[in-house]
């Protein structure tokens, strides 16, 4: 049993100690100054301290003061903000994502409407990285994240593959007949320095040296392909709407794998039902979204997402594989079947 709390003397203490002033205080909480001074001296013979000096113009807290103020602010900013998500008489829950920038303008922000509609008494609040995110740190509930699944204190669940593809503008894509002639052109990197070097590999040609602009995120990457900078290498579902209003193109049919998104959180977070609802939201996304999957593959029931039975916890993986569905080259280009990854 809790004990007695007297909540009216604490709310004109933490208003008081803000303002410094029992004037502006009575003013905050729309009672008379004799009121709030009056809460204060209980508060102070129920705690054996003084929590003020009173000066002649205004107050001076406390060590003592000092030490229960913050306590009492941060108590009541939490009661305030749980108060605010009954907003219509509903409980509006906030979930906090983080994702990579490419993921998050070329994959989720075209679904999201789905999702409003869907859970519309979910505040769901989305923040962008480039892949290097601390999840308890920036208050995360989820990290969609580019990798092997493999992050320490994560678990992590697969969304779906996310193969590299040669992509360029109309007006070089117009030069490049075989791979070969990338040889004469200009090629734009990512932070991953062997990936031009599995490309082509894929491709059948010798290693080549890449001196090209180097990039941290594919977003800005692509981007400056666009612009006509030089030939990107990357993900190209994350690129759909570029390539179908014909800014992008995708001259050959070769892909290399670098790695799958997934949607990672903390091991020790309890799932809320926000979190389990966005988990089951996104699955299903990916899942609608994905082409060649096996038939015979059974989906993993929605209850199971995404703490109770985890795709991967730091180490071995489960349930069945999503690949990301690839734009066709364009039309007149090259094709090669040869994949890697």
């Amino acid at each position: 049993m809790r004990p007695y709390l007297p909540l009216n003397a604490l709310r004109a203490f933490e208003s008081s100690a803000r303002h410094l002033s029992f004037t502006r205080a009575a003013l905050e909480l729309n009672v008379t100054q004799a009121a709030v001074s009056q809460q204060v001296r209980m508060l102070e013979e129920r705690l054996g301290a003084k929590l003020f000096k009173r000066l002649p113009r205004g107050l001076a807290i406390t060590d003592e003061g000092l030490a229960l103020r913050p306590v009492l602010s941060d108590a009541f900013d939490r009661i305030e903000a749980v108060l605010r998500q009954f907003e219509g008489g509903h409980f509006h829950e906030v979930l906090t994502v983080g994702a990579v920038g490419t993921f998050a303008v070329g994959w989720l922000m075209p679904r999201l409407k789905s999702f409003h509609d869907a859970h519309p008494f979910i505040e769901l609040r989305t923040m962008t990285n480039n892949n290097l995110v601390d999840l308890a740190g920036e208050g995360l509930d989820f990290a969609i994240r580019f990798g092997d699944g493999t992050w320490p204190g994560s678990r992590a669940l697969k969304l779906f593959d996310a193969p590299l593809s040669v992509l360029c503008a109309p007006e070089i894509a117009q030069r490049l007949r075989a791979p070969a002639d990338l040889a004469s052109e200009k090629l734009l990197r990512s932070y991953r320095a062997d990936d031009w070097a599995n490309w082509f590999d894929a491709a059948g040609l010798a290693p080549r040296p890449v001196r090209g602009p180097v990039f941290d995120s594919s977003r800005l990457m692509v981007e400056a392909a666009i612009q006509g900078a030089g030939v990107a290498l990357a993900p190209a579902s994350m690129f759909e709407r570029d390539l179908t209003m014909g800014r992008l193109e995708r001259p050959f049919d070769i892909d290399v794998h670098a790695g799958s998104y997934w949607l990672t959180w903390q091991k020790a977070k309890p799932a809320t039902p926000a979190m389990r609802a966005f988990s089951q939201w996104i699955m299903k996304e990916a899942d609608d979204g994905a082409l060649h999957a096996d038939a015979s593959d059974e989906p993993a029931a929605p209850e199971t997402l995404p703490l109770s039975k985890p795709d991967k916890d730091s180490g071995s993986g489960g349930g069945r594989e999503r690949r990301s569905p690839q734009p066709r080259p364009r039309k007149g280009g090259m094709k090669h079947n040869r994949k890697s990854g």
